[in-house]
Order: C-alpha cells, then structure tokens, then sequence
C-alpha cells in the first residue's frame, strides 16, 4: 500500500509479465502502519504549531500525562535511547522501522528500553513527562523518513496541521485498526469478501466513479511487516497486483469497471484467493 496511508504506497514501476498480467511495485517503501503511541483507546490531544522545530513534529497533550505508559508506535529495533539533560529532547527514544523510517519520542520521564533491542507495535518503551527544554509535560513525538520529518500519520489518519486534534488510540488493541472503507476512501463499500488464514480479501464498489477497489487486511502478525496482496483484473484488461510484506494490508488496488466483469483476490502468506469472472456491470 502503501499502502496508501498505512501509510502510504506509492506505486511506481509497472511490469508486463510473460503472462500478459501487470504488476505494480512500490516506488518507495510504505509507512509503517504507526499508531497512536499510547495504549488502547487512549484520548490525547495532538498538538501541532508552525514554527514548530524540527517542523511536522506533534506533541500530544492530556491532563495528567506524566508518567503514562509510551508505547512503540509500529515495529522495529531501538536506534537511540539518549539523555539530553534540561536541554532539547531530554530523555528520549527513536525506534528503527526499516525502509528509511524511524519515530522518536522525547521529553520521557523514564526509558525502558535499550539500544538494539527489538521492540513490537504496541510494547512500552517508556513513560511520558517534562525532561529537557520544555515549559510543560507532553510527549514530543516525530516520524521521519530518511532522516526529515514528515507529516504523522496515526492509524490512517492524518493529523492536521496547524491546530490541536483528539485522537483515541487504536495501539494494541488487539486487531486491525484499518477497515476496508478507509484503505479504499470515501464512496466505496464492501460488495463482497473472502476469508483467508490470518486474514480476509475484500472487494469494494464506489457508485459514484463506477470503480471498484481491493484490499486484503491482515489479522495476523499485526503490526510486522509479512507477505501479503490484493488483485483485480477487469475482463479483458490486466491484472494489477499490490503485493509485498506489509504490516496491515494490501492494497488499495483500484479500477473502474463500468458494464464488465472483475476478477479478484489476494493473500496474505501462503493462503489465498482468486474469485471467477463476478460483479459484472
């Protein structure tokens, strides 16, 4: 995807294969599927300014936040656990996802983590408070690909910039917190499905642009990027296919279909699902 928002596949180069079918890489890794970095439905405020240094960082706000628990927001190996005294981050920790993306969480009052360690979406990795150079308890919170920041993205939804925005977490909640609705976007409804083991394909129609989408989600192995794709081909068009390890879904693979038939599916490991020829007009 992105996964487009998993944050977010852009899909570049495409290949014919000897079989007459197209498939689609990614032109750049997808985001990880980052969460809300506290526990499950969690209400805190995302605070975001202009001026704000480094730019597109987010401090999240609640009453009473020091001392609650930080947890990782996707997978990956702790890359710094540093300690900046009453200046800058103050106690702080940036985790590794792979791909050139990384999040750091500054302003802890403890660490519980330790660099090299391999950390799960989800799993504590501190605890929020007011060390360095700050006038009040928050957490400091950055997602950076290839060393810059970037606009945050938490659980599918961007966060607005500039204001102050709610957000419940949706972090270790023990399921996917994707829907097929919001991987394929506004108009789209789920027409069909398939259940798969550790997951299930879905096929979407939008009314509206006579288009339908596919996306396979994961209920396995959330959080950790493992192999997973989704299909379509439109009758007497090419297969195009979003596959790679992805840490929710896959997808969304999107073509217009007026007055003909599709063909979909996807997978998630070893099992998968292809449909007939269905869904015609």
């Amino acid at each position: 995807m992105r996964q487009i928002s998993r944050g977010s596949m852009v899909l570049g180069a495409v290949t014919l294969t000897a079989a007459g079918t197209v498939t689609v890489a990614p032109a750049a890794l997808a985001a990880p599927g980052f969460q809300v970095p506290f526990a499950c439905r969690t209400v805190v405020t995302a605070a975001t300014f202009a001026g704000h240094n480094p730019r597109y960082s987010v401090d999240f706000q609640k009453a009473g936040i020091t001392g609650t628990p930080v947890l990782a927001s996707a997978g990956g190996t702790v890359s710094r656990v540093a300690n900046a005294g009453n200046v800058s981050y103050g106690r702080w920790v940036e985790i590794d996802h792979g791909g050139g993306w990384r999040t750091r969480y500054a302003h802890l009052s403890s660490q519980s983590v330790s660099a090299g360690q391999r950390v799960s979406a989800g799993q504590r990795i501190g605890a929020a408070g007011a060390t360095g150079g700050v006038t009040g308890p928050h957490l400091h919170y950055e997602q950076r690909l290839n060393g810059v920041v970037q606009r945050a993205v938490l659980g599918g939804r961007a966060v607005p910039y500039y204001g102050h925005t709610n957000f419940t977490s949706g972090n270790a909640c023990g399921g996917n917190p994707y829907t097929p609705a919001r991987v394929c976007g506004s108009g789209y409804s789920v027409i069909d499905s398939h259940a798969l083991s550790g997951g299930r394909v879905y096929l979407l129609y939008n009314p509206r642009t006579r288009a339908n989408c596919v996306t396979t989600l994961k209920s396995i192995r959330l959080g950790k990027a493992s192999a997973v794709s989704a299909h379509l081909q439109v009758r007497g068009g090419a297969k195009v296919t979003d596959s790679g390890d992805f840490s929710y879904y896959a997808g969304p693979v999107k073509r217009t279909a007026a007055a003909a038939c599709v063909k979909w599916g996807g997978s998630v490991g070893s099992s998968s699902y292809t449909s007939p020829y269905e869904h015609c007009g």
